[in-house]
């Protein structure tokens, strides 16, 4: 996906609608070559046939291709609610950009767009979505909805975590989780958009309330949203340098090249770990690169909303 348009801003807002429409478009575009050849306004997706239903939707098309019975589903018989979640801690607002761009995002500005793009999808499928926000305190929380006044609401409130300065604040992100979970009472699509940054005291917590989130049949997805080429492929250089704890402010000097091979085994060490994690839990697993742009985020959606019955 190639689009590179900028991200404006106007009065302190940007145009997410604006952008998160040709993000999809593109996305949708460039879907000829996937399983969900056929998606437009209308349809919505298919799903697998079951014997002595009827035979009114078979995707013949996509029987010759596959060998498998798929029927059609359109917008009017969907039936999803979404709830999407924005981890708005400090760490998220890494690295500091001078203006917004799809090539030049941080992991706040990616989860935004990430979120709006869904809400986008979502949007052309009337299906219903919620959104909460987080930081060291529950920021905002909206139950999920599918008209085109809570749609434009979301899109401010997303506006609204990129327009604000963020102060460095420890995050708690398992007790927002538990107050979510208690929140979204029925059965829902969940997303959730956070780098994981947590002391390891409070990993297990975190996963307890991660499980929290699965109770009622939800189904959780999980977008481990980092910068691959400030957070793991940066310049170890041979200089000292000062890493600075972006929430608590605390900061370490080293020459970060005598650190670089057991730093690099760690961090790989801490994604198999999280992802392990997620097994267990029977959460989606997602790593959400701000460098690969969109299509994956897209993609998984695509992918549940099909599991998704």
């Amino acid at each position: 996906m190639k689009v590179r348009d900028e991200i404006n801003k106007t009065s302190g807002f940007i145009n997410l609608e604006l952008l998160a429409k040709k993000v999809v478009e593109g996305f949708i575009s460039g879907m000829h070559k996937s399983p969900f050849h056929g998606f437009s306004s209308e349809f919505a997706e298919h799903k697998v046939y079951n014997q002595g239903e009827s035979t009114r939707h078979i995707d013949w098309k996509l029987y010759a291709k596959t060998d498998k019975l798929f029927t059609k589903q359109y917008e009017e018989e969907t039936n999803l609610r979404c709830h999407l979640i924005i981890d708005n801690s400090s760490s998220m607002h890494y690295p500091k950009v001078k203006e917004y761009h799809l090539n030049s995002l941080n992991k706040i500005s990616f989860s935004v767009l990430g979120a709006a793009c869904l809400m986008q999808i979502l949007k052309k499928q009337r299906d219903a979505v919620g959104l909460s926000i987080y930081s060291d305190r529950y920021e905002y929380y909206s139950p999920e909805k599918g008209s085109e006044r809570h749609h434009q609401m979301l899109l401010h409130q997303l506006n609204q975590v990129l327009v604000k300065e963020k102060a460095p604040k420890n995050t708690k992100t398992y007790e927002i989780l538990h107050q979510i979970a208690e929140k979204v009472h029925r059965r829902s699509l969940i997303f959730l958009f956070t780098d994981m940054f947590q002391s390891s005291q409070e990993a297990e917590a975190l996963f307890e309330a991660l499980r929290h989130l699965t109770y009622n049949k939800h189904e959780v997805v999980l977008f481990h949203t980092f910068d691959s080429q400030t957070e793991i492929n940066f310049d170890f250089t041979n200089s000292p340098t000062r890493f600075v704890d972006v929430e608590t402010g605390e900061h370490i000097n080293l020459y970060a090249d005598n650190v670089k091979e057991s730093y690099q085994k760690a961090v790989r060490t801490y994604f198999e770990d999280l992802r392990l994690q997620c097994v267990r839990y029977r959460i989606k697993y997602v790593k959400a690169d701000i460098q690969q742009l969109f299509d994956q985020i897209l993609t998984t959606y695509m992918v549940e909303r099909q599991k998704f019955k």
